[in-house]
Formats: structure tokens, sequence, C-alpha cells
């Protein structure tokens, strides 16, 4: 079987920037998405013979806000993957919105062309919240942008939300999550608050009365839940589905796929290499133009990082892992790595299954830093296996 690969599309342009937001993105730079639409174009249509030797099963438009950008750009890069004859007709093509920029118009050019997921940021239902956080919308206008999703044939919907918000209390963050999942989407994704240095938050984190650790474990416990009582699977940390419809994309990213990233500070990670491409847009713009190097922090990753990762990585998942698959893959042993898990079991963050995969339990995933700082350790201190 020839290998599968998966495209994300980095739209690096909003309508405003949100007070929380640390990634690349420009605001209130609109004047700039012809010069950028071109460069993107070219660097995909430069990229196609990288491209062949796989199948592109996944393509994932982020951003900045994609829907921003607007529909005759979107489908134009779209058509620039179905050029190279490798977009399988059975992909998962994503496009995330922000409710305020989500028309009838946008919904139908792209359901048309091919698009079958939309991931929209709502982050809560609550007007002053959403106010302090910088988002340019309501919920009413989140609520009116699902129904126009649902009416342009779309039967996969993401929906994000935030917990630990300014002043937000328990009750209120239960009360979002009921009126939420009331609006039947078939993914959600919940995240905690991060107040990154760099970002108008920072500035103000002292003054806006952010809810304790505590307190945000119990809101993340409430939303594992309150969506597993309403037919929810949870497959990763932050992300729940219902029918199997996890983001095939995302997942990628998590047990060790490859993938291809397109637009300034996209990642990849592509024929045994990791690197990000610069975060800056002119930079982008102008090094795809003069056909100069846009890649940066290029990395080809020993063998014993990459058993680190698959350690990190699969265990944010429902996944998780296995000692036949870790030894086989990175000919280290796993029996050290073994005790360590079992001792996590005692205190319930930590379970094994019949067939002998390991995965975290909600109260694992809440303390998975330390957990995989042991794992870690564990195989920091462990001597490769010898090959027969």
């Amino acid at each position: 079987m020839q290998p599968r690969l998966g495209i994300y599309i980095h739209i690096p342009f909003c309508a405003s920037k949100c007070g929380y937001c640390d990634f690349y993105s420009c605001a209130g730079a609109a004047e700039r998405m012809a010069e950028y639409q071109q460069a993107l174009l070219e660097h995909i249509e430069e990229s196609a013979g990288r491209i062949a030797p796989a199948y592109i099963d996944t393509v994932y438009f982020g951003g900045g806000t994609p829907s921003y950008y607007g529909a005759r750009r979107i489908v134009e890069i779209l058509q620039e993957l179905k050029v190279t004859n490798r977009l399988m007709k059975q992909s998962e093509i994503t496009v995330e919105c922000n409710p305020d920029s989500v028309t009838d118009r946008l919904l139908h050019r792209l359901r048309a062309e091919g698009f079958n997921r939309v991931s929209m940021g709502v982050q809560s239902d609550n007007d002053e919240m959403l106010k302090k956080l910088g988002r340019p919308h309501t919920y009413a206008q989140a609520v009116t942008a699902l129904q126009r999703i649902r009416n342009a044939g779309f039967r996969n919907v993401s929906l994000d939300l935030m917990y630990g918000l300014p002043g937000q209390t328990l009750q209120d963050w239960q009360q979002t999550l009921d009126n939420v999942i009331s609006l039947m989407p078939e993914h959600m994704s919940c995240y905690g608050l991060k107040v990154e240095e760099g970002t108008p938050l920072y500035e103000i984190r002292d003054a806006v009365d952010i809810p304790s650790d505590d307190v945000q474990a119990d809101m993340y416990l409430a939303a594992v839940e309150a969506l597993r009582g309403r037919g929810f699977r949870q497959y990763e940390i932050s992300n729940f589905c219902r029918k199997g419809l996890y983001s095939r994309h995302n997942m990628k990213y998590w047990t060790g796929g490859e993938y291809l990233g397109f637009g300034p500070s996209a990642s990849s990670d592509f024929a045994g290499k990791r690197f990000t491409l610069v975060r800056d847009l002119q930079t982008y713009i102008q090094g795809i133009k003069k056909g100069g190097n846009v890649m940066e922090d290029i990395q080809e990753i020993p063998l014993r990082e990459r058993a680190g990762e698959y350690l990190m990585l699969r265990l944010r998942t429902s996944v998780g892992i296995s000692g036949d698959e870790y030894e086989k893959q990175f000919l280290l042993p796993f029996a050290p790595l073994e005790e360590v898990l079992y001792k996590h079991r005692t205190y319930y963050r930590t379970e094994r299954s019949d067939d002998g995969r390991w995965t975290l339990t909600p109260k694992g995933y809440l303390v998975s830093n330390d957990i995989i700082s042991d794992l870690l350790i564990a195989q920091d201190d462990s001597r490769p296996l010898k090959r027969i």
C-alpha cells in the first residue's frame, strides 16, 4: 500500500486578533491576500514531485481564519492539490471557520468542491466572556452559523470550546457544555485557556480572575463526564467524537503519520525530517517568489527521540501504546516503561487492555506530563535490544 499523507494549509489572516491567540496570524492585512495566494499556489505546485509517492487522505485548512480568506481562494488551493492527482476521493477535507465570517455562499461553494468537515470556534456561550477574549462574534452568531453549515449539507461538524476563562465558574462551564452539546455536533474539542507570553491577555493576567488549576481540573473532568454521558467518545486528551468521526488529520500528528504544511509557521513531518516554515508572511512570500529557502528548524529525528515522541503523543490518545509495537519500531525494551505504567495504575491514572495496550485515564490526562516524564527517564536509562 502506498503511503498516506496529510496536507495542512495555513491561512494567516484574521479580521481581528483574539487576546489569547499565540498562533501566527495577521489582523487587518486583507490587502496582502492576493499576493499570498499566488505564493501559496506556487509553493504547492513546486511540491507536487515530493507529494507524488503518497496519496493525500486528509487536508486541513487552519489559521488564522480560513473562512475570512474567502471561498474563491480556498477552492483554488484545493484545486491545486487536485492537480497533483494524489488526492483520494474519500479524503477528509476540513476548513476552520469563525461564526462571524460564515456565509451561505462560502459554505455551498466549499461543499460543492468536496469539503466534508467544518471546525468552528465557538469557545463560549457567554457573550461577556467572548468579549473578554477578544472574540469577534456572539453566541447567537455561532448558533446561526451552525444552522447555515447544516443547511449547506455538512454532516461532520466540530465545535471548539474553552474553559478556565476569566471569571468563569464550574457552574458556568457546566451550563456551557449543556448548551453546546444540545446543538448536536459530531465532534467537540475542549481546551483549557493558556495565557501565553506575548499575548494581550498575558499583560493583564493578574487582573482578570483566571480560575485556579484545581478549578480547571474540575472543569476538565466535568467535560469528560458530560460528553461521555451524551454519547461522545474521548479519543484524545481534549477531543471527543460521535459515530467514530474523530479528526483523521489531527490523529496523524498524534500517531506518527506523515504531513506536509504550507504557509508561514506551518510544520511538517515528512520523509524522515521535521521542519517548520518561516513565521513571517513577507519572508514566506518573497522566499517562494525568488526560489529561496523558506524552511527553518530542519531536524532529522534520531530513533530514540522518535521513541520518546511515540510515548508522548500516543498517550494523548485512546490508541495508547503497546510493548510489542514499541520494541519492534525502536529496538528498546518496554519492561522498564511497563513498571512505570503499573505504578501509575495503582492511582487509577493508567489502564491496560486485554491485548496489552496502555492508555491514560481522565485522571491520568490531568497529570500526563508527570507520567510521561517518568517514562522518558526510564527510557533514557534503558539499553537497546540486541538485533536477532
